[in-house]
């Protein structure tokens, strides 16, 4: 019995590399799939996958996440690659109060607004 795909899609891929030592793991990757519906469109992150390969975890990523809508392209990286401030450090993030001018809410233009009706009356 012979564990080759009759896909041609699938084929291409050359999953039988040598120089490919993914397969000699036992323990499944986890890897981050991110989604393009349209050429120049910004991808999005829709989900994860567990391949033993990255190969094998655009196809995953395709059968999953491809079919279902329109699809331009679609990315997959390795978990572990990703890197993230830890959730200790939200603090980072928030507005000083001296940079309220970088907030939308900081301006009072309906104030201004409804001055300047009053003025043309």
């Amino acid at each position: 019995m012979s564990n080759e795909s009759l896909d041609p899609r699938v084929q291409r891929l050359d999953l039988h590399r040598e120089e490919n030592d993914y397969q000699t793991t036992f323990q499944w990757i986890t890897f981050e799939v991110f989604h393009q519906q349209k050429r120049g469109k910004q991808p999005t992150h829709v989900g994860i996958v567990h391949a033993p390969s990255p190969d094998l975890a655009l196809v995953f990523a395709k059968e999953q996440y491809g079919r279902r809508g329109i699809t331009s392209n679609i990315w997959v990286v390795k978990s572990s690659d990703v890197y993230m401030f830890p959730q200790e450090d939200e603090d980072m993030f928030s507005t000083i109060p001296d940079k309220q001018f970088r907030e939308p809410g900081a301006y009072k233009v309906r104030d201004k607004i409804n001055a300047y009706k009053e003025r043309q009356g």
